[in-house]
């Protein structure tokens, strides 16, 4: 019995053993492990170690080509053959491989070769968040009558979602509305179930339209929902009457606004609907024509049409009822009065109207004088009747405004100098404050009238004229001209010439001068020889009240003219005529001088300068005469068949425009050496008596000709300092001479040098025949000592 037990137990221990060894064959041969990932991995996300969890040999899994048996399509996992790890090979949308199961498992079968082996793999993919509740529609339109009672329901679809679980719509929220609330019926495995519930009754006339949103909510964290707009129509009934959208109706209309021209559009609304809810519009009861003559109303847009004139100066304002009425069977209509006022335009230029005006002003009128008083009007009203009103040149006029509106006064505002204008084209701008800005202009003129106060002023001052000697008494010799910038009388000038007593005063006794147009006439003649210069003063005065008056200095210069015949000196005069006789040796040689014929001329300059000529001789070829120096010398030798005794005619002339002339006869006898030593000594003797006293003569005349050019020196000096500067400057720049006493020309003839006197001309000047000029004889030094000296001297003056 005990032996049976024992035996018993050894074949259960056979039959675990046995059933244990079964087992690992089996597992070895056949084996499945389960895994766990989420949806949307990505490729490459590693799923689990399969070698390591079946307990395989990886450095194996190669050889024996260990690999996941699929069909056709691609593989979700694929198993690394070096490593033995399963990895996801593309992502894995959970919705799409098991749509709406609430549990996902993908079952893998893995093969190994050599020997076979086959491992089951269950790969679970579990849900995640990544669907958001969506509604059929976005927005849904629900139609209900304002007369259903509270309570009543009305199902809405539901929301779907395509995860499962907590991840599934688990609630509906509605946004706030007074009117409805939400219910949500809950069905299971079908969902949940969103009513919608009005819970206070509709008015469409206080809302025809409800508008909220229904929100479904899933249970994920954080939680996906999706909305569906709901709007709610409520239908109508007809009992409400037009309602305009203001309480008063005011607008502005400008004057002469176009006809068409929209004034207002009034509006009136009805809650009603359909024809009842249609409004036209028309004119109340109370408009007059007049106004419908101006005015129109659109009865379909409720415009304000203008169809006439709007004038601001004839109506300022209107009030005009109008009458909004519905289409119903029995209308209804309501009425609203519409203010209008009309705004003033700009459309009056202003008008200028000058009230008193004096034409003519004196010049001497004080600043703020007043020329004119100006008025101005518009007929405009506010800022478009405001005026301004100014001078719109640069005149020294201006208005100032008076204490009446819109009246200036139109005065000086600075002196006045006819001289420089003597008449004024004013013009008066008025411009008022409207948009646009009119204006208007008046044109005046204002005349300014002379007062004296201006003296006459010469054309000249000093005064510089040169005369000529020898003019005719009682003839114009000159004249001066003076100018008054002042009109009529007081531009009427006369002239006087100033006689005081100074020194000129015999002079200008000598002087006239026509009162009317300055021509001074001269009441003798002028002697050159006798008076060179002098001076004197003219006044002009004219004829106003108190007169004015000025002067200026004369400054007369007498100019020479040739009144003067040459004089001879040698041979001397006797009984008027010149003759003389000179005695020679007859074998004297050609050259030899025979004689000198000398003169002097008063005159001055060429017309002093003296030339010598012969008019008559027996023998031409045996004299000859330089026409400069008026020495006779012999040109030849004399001849057994020469006569004895020659006559020489000498015309001596000057260099004057019209010259005057002398003659002098010189007899030349020819002797023998002996009778002509004697008589020359005789001769010799005579002369020398005859020279020294011509050489008195001369030295007196030099003289007195230096003490008349002293004292003229003297006088000068003294009136320059006695006149002012500008006067002196002027007088110095006037005259000719320009200080120097006398100009000198030297040139040689034969064995002598000349020297031509005279005074010094201006610049550019050049002598040419006919000019005065005097001739000095230099002394050549070949002359013998005893030989005489004859010197011209001429008064040279500044």
């Amino acid at each position: 019995m005990e032996q049976r037990g024992r035996d018993a137990r050894r074949e259960r221990q056979r039959w675990v053993a046995c059933m244990f060894a079964l087992v690992l064959v089996w597992s070895g041969a056949s084996a499945q492990i389960k895994y766990s990932i989420p949806e949307e991995s990505k490729e490459g996300t590693v799923v689990g170690n399969i070698a390591k969890d079946l307990g395989l040999d990886k450095n194996t899994l190669k050889e024996r080509g260990y690999r996941i048996v699929t069909g056709s399509a691609e593989p979700l996992f694929q198993v690394n053959q070096n490593d033995g790890i399963l990895y996801v090979n593309q992502k894995v949308d959970r919705e799409q491989v098991c749509e709406e199961s609430n549990t996902c498992v993908i079952n893998l079968k893995t093969v190994l070769e050599n020997p076979l082996e086959i491992h089951y793999v269950a790969v679970e993919v579990t849900d995640v968040n990544d669907h958001s509740p969506s509604f059929p529609e976005k927005r849904k339109k629900i139609e209900i009558f304002e007369s259903v009672p509270p309570g009543k329901r009305f199902q809405l679809q539901a929301a779907s979602d395509a995860d499962v679980g907590v991840y599934s719509v688990q609630q509906y929220k509605v946004s706030h509305s007074d009117h409805f609330r939400l219910e949500v019926i809950d069905r299971g495995e079908n969902g949940k179930i969103p009513v919608l519930v009005l819970q206070k009754p509709l008015d469409r006339e206080v809302m025809k339209r409800h508008t909220f949103t229904l929100t479904a909510v899933d249970g994920g964290k954080p939680p996906r929902s999706g909305t569906v707009e709901l709007t709610v129509d409520v239908l109508d009934v007809n009992d409400n009457f037009p309602i305009f959208t203001k309480d008063s109706y005011s607008v502005t209309l400008s004057e002469n606004a176009p006809i068409g021209t929209t004034v207002i559009q009034v509006n009136a609304t009805d809650l009603d609907e359909g024809s009842n809810g249609d409004v036209i519009y028309s004119f109340g009861n109370t408009v007059n024509s007049k106004i419908r003559k101006i005015f129109n109303v659109d009865a379909n847009t409720g415009e304000l049409i203008v169809t006439g004139p709007i004038d601001f100066e004839v109506k300022d304002n209107y009030e005009i009822d109008i009458q909004a009425s519905d289409k119903g069977t029995a209308p209804l209509t309501t009425d609203k009065s519409v203010q209008i006022k009309i705004i003033d335009l700009n459309d009056n230029a202003p008008e200028i109207e000058v009230t008193s005006f004096s034409d003519a002003i004196t010049e001497d009128a004080r600043p703020g004088t007043t020329v004119a008083l100006i008025s101005v009007n518009d007929l405009d009203s506010g800022l478009n009747g405001k005026v301004i009103c100014f001078v719109s040149e640069d005149v020294p006029f201006t208005l100032t405004p008076s204490l009446q509106d819109n009246m200036y006064s139109l005065v000086t505002k600075s002196s006045l100098d006819r001289e420089k204008q003597n008449r004024f084209d004013l013009t008066i701008v008025a411009k008022d404050a409207g948009e646009p800005v009119l204006s208007s202009e008046k044109a005046i003129s204002v005349i300014v009238s002379d007062v004296n106060d201006n003296r006459p002023e010469f054309l000249l001052s000093p005064y510089t004229f040169y005369v000529t000697e020898n003019n005719p008494p009682g003839a114009s010799v000159f004249s001066v001209k003076a100018s008054d910038v002042d009109e009529d009388d007081n531009a009427l000038i006369s002239y006087h010439i100033l006689r005081d007593g100074g020194g000129d005063r015999k002079l200008t006794s000598f002087l006239n001068i026509n009162s009317e147009n300055g021509d001074i006439l001269a009441l003798k003649s002028f002697d050159f020889e006798t008076l060179k210069t002098f001076q004197f003063q003219v006044v002009a005065t004219d004829s106003g009240n108190p007169s004015l008056s000025s002067n200026v200095t004369v400054n007369v210069f007498i100019l020479d003219q040739n009144d003067n015949a040459p004089v001879i000196l040698y041979p001397a005069s006797s009984n008027g005529s010149a003759e003389g006789v000179e005695e020679i040796p007859r074998n004297v040689n050609a050259g030899h001088l025979v004689t000198k014929v000398r003169a002097y001329d008063a005159d001055i300059g060429y017309n002093g300068w003296l030339l010598f000529s012969l008019l008559e001789v027996t023998d031409h070829s045996l004299f000859g005469l330089d026409r400069y120096t008026g020495q006779i010398k012999t040109l030849r030798s004399f001849t057994e068949t020469d006569e004895a005794e020659h006559k020489l005619l000498i015309l001596v002339k000057d260099n004057g425009n019209v010259s005057l002339s002398a003659t002098a006869t010189v007899v030349v006898k020819a002797v023998e050496p002996k009778e002509a030593f004697a008589a020359s000594d005789v001769k010799s003797a005579a002369k020398d008596d005859e020279e020294n006293n011509v050489t008195f003569y001369l030295m007196i005349t030099l003289g007195s000709v230096s003490a008349l050019f002293l004292i003229s020196i003297i006088v000068l000096i003294v009136m320059q300092c006695s006149k002012p500067t500008d006067y002196s400057s002027k007088y110095l720049q006037d005259v000719n001479y320009d200080g120097t006493l006398c100009n000198s020309i030297q040139y040689r003839s034969g064995d002598r040098r000349y020297m031509l006197v005279g005074p010094r001309m201006s610049i550019g000047s050049t002598i040419v025949p006919g000019s005065n000029g005097n001739t000095l004889v230099v002394p050549g030094r070949r002359q013998v000592s005893g030989e005489v000296r004859h010197v011209l001297i001429i008064v040279c003056l500044l």
